[in-house]
């Protein structure tokens, strides 16, 4: 197999990889408006930091680090439930690629068809990656 070298830019693409891929907290409070229909951000104190009193959607405050399907009294999805059963937790890539297709998301974790109750779909990874920088922003 032949050697090969990668160019100076090329691995200085490389590594600034990730920190292109963080968002912006400012950003993403502005991007939240499009899931305050359903979604509100509310602290363990009650005080909402973002949306309304929505309650289609469960409540995203703690989402960073939270196993899917664990707000309490909340009516998920059969897949979430199951996601939830496998102990699988919310990571900045899980969110961003599920808030873009949410059944494709969920049918990939779960190895399966499946579905869940979230239609709506952000169109922009980088509102995805805002709203989540947004959300870490607040723990």
């Amino acid at each position: 197999m032949p050697y090969r070298t990668v160019s100076p830019l090329a691995a200085l693409l490389l590594l600034a990889a990730p920190a292109l891929a963080e968002g912006d907290p400012a950003a993403g409070e502005a991007a939240f408006k499009q899931c305050q229909a359903c979604h509100v951000v509310r602290n363990d104190a009650g005080e909402v930091l973002a949306g309304r009193n929505a309650r289609t959607g469960p409540n995203l405050y703690g989402l960073p680090g939270r196993v899917m399907g664990s707000v309490e009294d909340f009516a998920y999805s059969d897949a979430f439930e199951e996601a939830h059963a496998a102990g699988t937790a919310w990571d900045e890539e899980a969110f961003v690629t599920y808030v873009q297709d949410p059944s494709a998301f969920l049918s990939e974790v779960l190895g399966h068809k499946s579905r869940g109750k979230m239609t709506f779909r952000l169109r922009k990874e980088e509102d995805a990656r805002d709203i989540w920088a947004f959300f870490e922003s607040l723990d």
